[in-house]
């Protein structure tokens, strides 16, 4: 009798064992991949980033911005334009909610930003805007922004965020502005 109480005990925690093994846990997605609307729409930029999830709270991630405007275009002066032509900004995010890296944020940047000297005037004579400098000035700056992401149980990912940053260093201080914004309105996927 003994062997088999044994033999039945031994039989049910190598089938625990092994049940516990079998059982998977979900895969938690850690990548984001995302296009910002709001700047391809409204100034003609497009920014695509990609941020790391570390854990449910915080991540880090980084996006590049190349702007698409043409100076020489004459609606350039008419409507909005990033001063930049080009930046990398590097950022860490803080979430406060209970999901898994999704609603309010705050996150902290860094930006490297290429600012073009635009100076000219427009020859309304000829309908051109005519440029009289090419210079350019490479800027570091550091700032906040705050916003809130949405994602879909697929992953889909929708968010909002908006700030400012202060250049602090500037290669050229005779044209680089001071402040640099950070706005974006950006769709993405979480894997």
């Amino acid at each position: 009798m003994k062997k088999i109480v044994i033999s039945i005990i031994t039989l049910l925690l190598f089938s625990t064992i092994i049940f516990a093994q079998s059982e998977e846990k979900p895969r938690v997605k850690q990548h984001e991949l995302k296009a910002n609307a709001f700047n391809l729409i409204v100034f003609k930029a497009v920014d695509f980033s990609y941020e790391y999830l570390i854990d449910s709270e915080s991540s880090v991630g980084a996006s590049l911005l190349f702007n698409l405007q043409d100076p020489d275009d004459d609606s350039y002066a008419d409507g909005p334009y990033y001063n930049e032509k080009f930046a990398f900004t590097p950022y860490y995010r803080r979430y406060f909610s209970s999901k898994h890296a999704w609603g309010f944020f705050i996150d902290a940047f860094g930006m490297y930003n290429v600012q073009k000297n635009y100076d000219g005037y427009y020859d309304y004579n000829n309908n051109v805007y005519i440029n009289s400098s090419n210079e350019e000035s490479n800027n570091i700056a550091f700032g906040i922004a705050v916003g809130a992401k949405f994602v879909s149980r697929n992953g889909f990912i929708f968010e909002f965020f908006g700030g400012a940053g202060r250049n602090i260093y500037s290669s050229n201080e005779d044209f680089a502005t001071e402040i640099v914004p950070r706005l974006g309105a950006t769709l993405g996927y979480r894997f």
